[in-house]
């Protein structure tokens, strides 16, 4: 009995514990840890050289009309500093860059902001153009100061690593909607004018934007905005720049409203000197607006070459 007590209690061989299975099940979870690391590590390695290297030449694609502001001021903190910048809210934005014959035209106007904005961030580069247009329709709004921040002092708001997904369509974007050539480009346009002007009924929307211009008061922030149009304006003359003042034609009805018939006054009382405006006198029987207070395309084209008409001869009657 002694000997089968013994028998019983002799230990035998000892089995797989749970802790060391455990342990393994552990090291695999650390080691694909270890993998998924490494891994995105690269890829980061991956984009930032892909940054340096691409992230100058791909515009990235605008997802709302915020990023739509961004990339037109992206563009130009880095590119070269163009001859002809154009400031404005959306009623300047609709005289596209490829519109003008002239060569190195940057248009900084934001839809739904102010000219003091374009303006504040010209004014903030080391760099300036040789001319800035200055859109005097719409001064009821006041400056972004977050973009004006951002993209003063040659600042960029470029993000240190590329969106591989944004940045595919964005090569994709340039590779397939590559900007035609300046002579198609022209030839289009002209065939677009040879046109009759459109016969679209805009009674609707016309309608709505009037009676939106009859309401408030624009008197308070349009005094402010030309106060610091006035200060701007003396900062770029004194480095060098020329600086006209322009009105886009709105349609009769909304030149009538409340809103442009009160910032016209308050414009022309801050800037007597005829001198400093830039008179546009397109044919107006010719000009469509969707709304009264955008132009379509065929009209926008007409008011561009009207600008670039009186640049030409403003240039001409400088030389010698």
């Amino acid at each position: 009995m002694r000997w089968r007590r013994l028998l019983i209690s002799k230990p035998g061989p000892t089995a797989p514990s749970s802790t060391s299975s455990s342990d393994m099940r552990q090291d695999a979870r650390f080691s694909w840890l270890i993998k998924c690391a490494v891994v995105a590590a690269a890829l980061l390695l991956a984009c930032g050289l892909a940054t340096a290297r691409f992230g100058a030449a791909l515009q990235q694609p605008a997802v709302t009309t915020r990023d739509g502001s961004l990339v037109t001021l992206n563009r130009y903190v880095r590119e070269p500093t163009p001859d002809i910048v154009l400031v404005g809210s959306s009623v300047t934005w609709r005289l596209k860059e490829e519109y003008f014959s002239l060569p190195r035209v940057r248009n900084l106007a934001l839809a739904g902001g102010s000219p003091v904005t374009g303006l504040e961030i010209v004014a903030g580069q080391a760099s300036l153009p040789k001319v800035v247009l200055i859109e005097t329709n719409i001064l009821s709004r006041e400056a972004d100061s977050a973009l004006t921040e951002k993209f003063s002092g040659g600042a960029r708001a470029d993000v240190l690593l590329l969106r591989p997904v944004r940045t595919a369509v964005a090569a994709y974007e340039t590779w397939n909607h590559a900007a035609p050539d300046a002579a198609r480009a022209r030839a289009e346009h002209d065939r677009l004018l040879s046109q009759p002007p459109a016969t679209f009924d805009n009674k609707v929307y016309l309608d709505r934007a009037l009676e939106q211009m009859n309401e408030g008061d624009p008197t308070a922030p349009a005094r402010a905005n030309v106060v610091r149009i006035r200060q701007l304006i003396g900062d770029l003359q004194r480095r060098g720049t020329r600086v006209f003042l322009i009105h886009v034609p709105f349609a009769p009805e909304i030149e009538g409203s409340r809103l442009i018939r009160m910032t016209k006054q308050i414009v022309n009382e801050a800037f007597p000197d005829r001198g400093l405006w830039l008179p546009i006198d397109p044919p107006l029987g010719e000009l469509r607006w969707q709304d009264g207070v955008h132009l379509d395309e065929r009209s926008a084209l007409i008011v561009v070459r009207a600008i670039e008409s009186v640049l030409a001869a403003r240039d001409n009657a400088r030389r010698p």
